[in-house]
């Protein structure tokens, strides 16, 4: 005969009879909180009035997500879930970034390896072909957020290219103009040679590197450079007025003397931009190369030649060099020269930081181009003084200091950038005298300067510039109903990294468009390293990927795994074996449930009071939510994550329901009835402050709790406990 299964006669639930299975549940119970309608705060209980938005950093859509995505998802999900659990009315606005010049990298690679160059496509053919390789990958991007368990309003989905974003971009670029903050100008702009675009100061990162350095003969006077590619256009030798050594020489007298392609004429300038402590005191200059030198011709009324191209390659000013890359003729410049006797000495171990392009680490050129600039200093100086008004609030005071000390020394800021991928520069051009017209509606057709046909600008935005009017655009500035009831909004979190890059340019345009912070706190999160502490990187093989993680441990475990312990502005360590640890975590509560619901079964305690002793253990309870709740509202979910982790199974599990046993099994009904609404109450009080990190496994149990248990269907607007 065979076997008949053994019945479940308990009062447990099916589900519970078998371990917690993140790979089953959370599919499930996404759908059930996109169905219920409460990611969007229209449709909140009306007792949900005061709002309290976030908008999302929109992520790249050019891949997956990594791990810091996965970071600012979940701190930003918990966010929203404690406040919407606390009665306001939540509104997290999700959203997907173009990228710019991120994005047109990335396809570059892609094109590379099909043995494509974008130098070979028209504009608009580049252009179509990465708005499909982003759409599609912005569709799989999206659908890890949701796996990530964000609780964001769908509904108000925004992309960086839709149409009310760029109306947004061009309405500002044309109020800078009107308000005399724009301007087009010939500056030394940073240029990547390999990416043939112009970057903003912050795009440009430092390399420490050893090269050597060169001491040249200039007629009577010694001069140093470690780059003797530029030295072509060089006649203008440049000394201190006040260092007597060269007293003897005046302003704008002319010497001659012997040069790399045969005798010039050189002229003597006097200017406190030399240091006399610095070698022998006197520079050649290069303006067209150097910011530094740019402005020494500028205050002279100087004129300059472009050397290199835009390609890295000498111009004919070069002459025998013509044409070749600059790091292929630097030896042979030198070795021409030391033919002539002109090299002095070469320091081989010359030691100094070298600017490059921070997407391919080549070294940057700097250009003279006509580019348009913001003036950004009195837009810093609104920004620093809604901080001084403390209408603005960072959350730690590092990044307070380190956002002030940016703001005192910015800079106009580039806003142009030669790339296909972006929003397009409403303007015209005159390609005659480089004269430039902000044209919205592309109704300009001569130049006013010289009466030549102008013509479309070819640039494009830098990203930055359109992501820096981002809560505007998410709210719909400036007559949308969300911009009336949803900004400022609440806060805005994301890395410490782009403090520069994104957070003060959306702090500077909000306040500029708006008269408003476009938020009211700033929470920036560290870099996640790997479990030793180092930088993730697919060359070094470290990189841990959220959806592996995920699919292994459960995204409960692997929120937790990012939260616990993890401070404002301070990196941390992702170590999977920590992840392993939540997921324990998670069937700890998986556990204490199955044991509540059959020991509390469908006990009426409506009219059951505690014991004192069970009174004084409740105040336990209450102490915790306190202090909970206390380190939630200032920001501190580290510390609050850890102290419900450790609450919940040192003493929930390890202590109350270990002594619990034996009082459930007391013949004295009070004494009984007592200890089962002291379960009760720990256990939903449990699932509700958990809610926030966990939310998957939480709402699961919630799903499954016998209706006299609970006072609400969905776990997510439960009523936070006090």
């Amino acid at each position: 005969m065979n076997k008949q299964p053994e019945q479940n006669t308990s009062n447990i639930p099916e589900i519970f009879l078998k371990p917690y299975d993140p790979n089953v549940q959370e599919k499930n119970i996404y759908k059930l909180w996109e169905d219920s309608g409460f990611f969007n705060p229209d449709n909140l209980p009306d007792t949900h009035k005061k709002p309290y938005t976030i908008v999302m950093p929109p992520p790249n859509a050019n891949g997956s997500l990594h791990a810091g995505h996965a970071l600012f998802v979940t701190i930003q999900d918990t966010m929203m879930r404690f406040k919407r659990m606390q009665g306001k009315k939540a509104l997290w606005i999700p959203g997907a970034d173009h990228a710019g010049f991120e994005t047109q990298v990335v396809y570059e690679k892609k094109l590379q390896k099909e043995g494509r160059s974008r130098f070979q496509m028209e504009p608009q053919e580049l252009y179509d072909e990465i708005m499909k390789f982003t759409q599609e990958n912005k569709a799989f991007m999206l659908n890890q957020i949701r796996e990530l368990g964000a609780s964001c309003d769908w509904s108000r989905l925004l992309f960086t290219l839709d149409d009310r974003v760029i109306k947004i971009v061009h309405n500002t670029f044309k109020k800078l103009e009107e308000d005399k903050l724009l301007y087009r100008g010939s500056r030394t702009i940073n240029w990547c040679p390999k990416h043939q675009t112009s970057l903003s100061n912050l795009e440009v990162t430092y390399k420490e590197r050893k090269d050597k350095f060169y001491y040249f003969q200039y007629g009577p006077f010694v001069i140093g450079t470690a780059r003797p590619e530029t030295k072509f256009g060089d006649k203008y030798v440049v000394m201190h007025p006040d260092d007597k050594r060269y007293a003897d020489y005046k302003h704008g007298q002319e010497i001659e003397l012997e040069w790399i392609n045969g005798p010039i004429k050189a002229t003597i300038i006097k200017d406190e931009a030399s240091d006399p402590e610095m070698g022998s005191g006197v520079m050649t200059i290069t303006p067209w190369h150097s910011g530094i030198d740019s402005e020494i011709a500028k205050r002279h009324d100087l004129d300059y030649e472009q050397i290199i191209d835009w390609r890295g390659k000498l111009l004919p000013i070069a002459e025998e060099f013509a044409g070749i890359n600059i790091n292929e003729a630097r030896e042979k410049i030198v070795e021409k020269l030391d033919k002539k006797g002109l090299v002095v000495k070469i320091d081989d171990n010359y030691e100094h930081s070298v600017p490059c392009c921070y997407k391919c680490e080549r070294e940057i050129e700097p250009q003279i181009k006509a580019q348009w600039f913001v003036k950004t200093k009195p837009l810093a100086e609104k920004a620093v003084a809604a901080v001084d008004n403390k209408e603005l609030n960072f959350t730690t005071d590092r990044d307070e200091r380190v956002f002030r000390d940016w703001m005192s020394k910015i800079d106009d800021w580039n806003i142009s950038r030669q790339v296909v991928w972006g929003i397009p520069i409403p303007a015209k051009l005159c390609p005659n005298c480089d004269h430039g017209v902000v044209d919205l509606d592309d109704s300009i057709q001569t130049c006013e300067k010289c009466d030549s046909e102008m013509i479309p600008d070819p640039d494009t935005f830098d990203t930055w510039f359109s992501s820096g009017q981002w809560p505007l655009a998410t709210t719909d500035f400036p007559d949308g109903e969300d911009f009336k009831n949803y900004y400022p909004t609440a806060v805005m979190e994301t890395g410490k990294d782009i403090i520069f890059f994104w957070v003060a340019r959306m702090i500077m345009l909000g306040i500029y468009r708006t008269g408003k912070t476009p938020f009211e706190t700033v929470y920036l999160h560290g870099m996640v390293r790997d479990k030793h502490g180092k930088k993730m990187s697919k060359s070094k093989g470290n990189v841990i990927a959220p959806s592996d993680v995920q699919e292994k441990y459960g995204t409960d475990a692997l929120r937790m795994g990012l939260m616990v312990n993890n401070a404002p502005s301070t990196d941390m360590n992702l170590d999977p074996d920590k992840v392993n640890a939540y997921k324990k975590f998670a069937n700890k509560i998986w556990n204490i449930t199955r044991f509540s619901i059959d020991n509390i079964g469908e006990s009426d305690l409506k009219d059951t009071k505690l014991t004192p002793e069970d009174a004084e253990i409740e105040k336990k309870l209450t102490e915790f939510v306190k202090e909970t709740t206390d380190y939630m509202e200032k920001n501190r979910y580290d510390l609050a994550s850890e102290k419900v982790y450790h609450f919940i199974w040192h003493y929930f599990a390890d202590e109350l329901i270990e002594a619990s046993k034996p009082l459930l099994d007391s013949e004295d009904i009070t004494v009984k009835d007592s200890r089962k609404l002291l379960l009760l109450t720990y256990l939903i009080t449990s699932l509700k402050v958990l809610h926030p990190f966990m939310p998957f496994v939480t709402e699961t149990i919630w799903q499954e709790l016998p209706k006299n248990m609970k006072d609400n269907d969905m776990l997510m607007v439960a009523k936070w406990p006090t």
